[in-house]
C-alpha cells in the first residue's frame, strides 16, 4: 500500500485493521436496527401522525355513510400511531440486546483487536513522521468518538427502556416527561453522529485508508 496514502508506524493506516467475523455481524444487524428505529420515528411523526389524520378519517368513513367528529376520528388515527410506536418498541428491545452483546463481545475479542488496546498500541508509537502523527491523532479522536456513541447508545436504551416499563414502576412513571425529554433529545444527537460516521469512513475510503469500508464486511483477513 502506498506510503503516503496510508501513513503509520508499519506504513498501513490505522484505520485499516481486522474484524472479527462475529464484531461484523453484530455492526451490520446494528445498523439495520437503527435504521429501523429512525423509519418508524419518521413514518409514526409525519405520515401516522394523529391529529394529521384526522380529517382523512372523517373523508374515508364518510364515503361509507359514517359520520364521526373529531374525537372520535382522532381515537381512530391514534391506533394507527400506537401500532408503529409498538413495532418501535419491540425494535428497541433488539436494540437492547445489542448494546449489551457488544460489551461482552468486546471482551471476546483478540487482545490486538480490542478497542483499548488499538488505541493503546498508536499511544506508545514513537519515531513518526508529522503525517503519521496526524493520522494517528485522527485514530484516536474517532476511537474516543466511538466510546462517545456507545455512551449515547446506553443512554437512549435505558430512556428507552424507562418508557415501555414507566407505567410498572413508580420512579420511572414519576419521572416519564423528563425520561422521554432526553430519550428524543439523545436520538438527534444519534442522527449527528450517524451523518458525521457516514461520511467519515467514506472520506477515509476515498483518501488515507482505502478499504475501509469493504473491512467491515471481508474483515481484512487477508493481511
Amino acid at each position: 500500500m502506498d506510503q503516503k496514502k496510508s501513513p503509520s508506524a508499519n506504513g498501513v493506516s490505522p484505520f485499516l485493521q481486522r474484524h472479527s467475523a462475529l464484531l461484523r455481524i453484530w455492526h451490520w444487524l446494528t445498523f439495520l436496527v437503527i435504521t429501523t428505529l429512525i423509519i418508524t420515528v419518521l413514518v409514526a411523526s409525519t405520515a401516522l401522525q394523529p391529529r394529521g389524520n384526522i380529517k382523512l378519517v372523517q373523508e374515508r368513513l364518510s364515503q361509507k355513510g359514517i359520520t364521526v367528529n373529531d374525537e372520535q376520528a382522532f381515537s381512530v388515527a391514534h391506533s394507527f400511531d400506537d401500532k408503529m410506536w409498538d413495532f418501535h418498541k419491540l425494535i428497541g428491545y433488539g436494540l437492547a440486546f445489542l448494546l449489551f452483546s457488544r460489551f461482552i463481545i468486546e471482551w471476546t475479542q483478540p487482545g490486538d483487536e480490542r478497542a483499548g488496546e488499538r488505541i493503546k498500541k498508536i499511544l506508545q508509537i514513537k519515531g513518526q513522521s508529522i503525517e503519521e502523527q496526524k493520522l494517528n491523532k485522527h485514530y484516536q479522536i474517532v476511537r474516543w468518538g466511538y466510546f462517545a456513541f456507545y455512551g449515547l447508545l446506553l443512554v437512549i436504551v435505558l430512556t428507552g427502556l424507562g418508557i415501555a416499563f414507566g407505567h410498572d414502576v413508580a420512579f420511572l412513571d414519576h419521572n416519564h416527561r423528563l425520561i422521554k425529554q432526553t430519550h428524543s433529545f439523545c436520538q438527534y444527537l444519534m442522527y449527528a453522529f450517524i451523518l458525521v460516521h457516514l461520511c467519515g469512513v467514506i472520506i477515509a475510503d476515498l483518501t488515507h485508508s482505502k478499504g475501509v469500508v469493504s473491512g467491515m464486511i471481508n474483515g481484512n483477513q487477508q493481511e
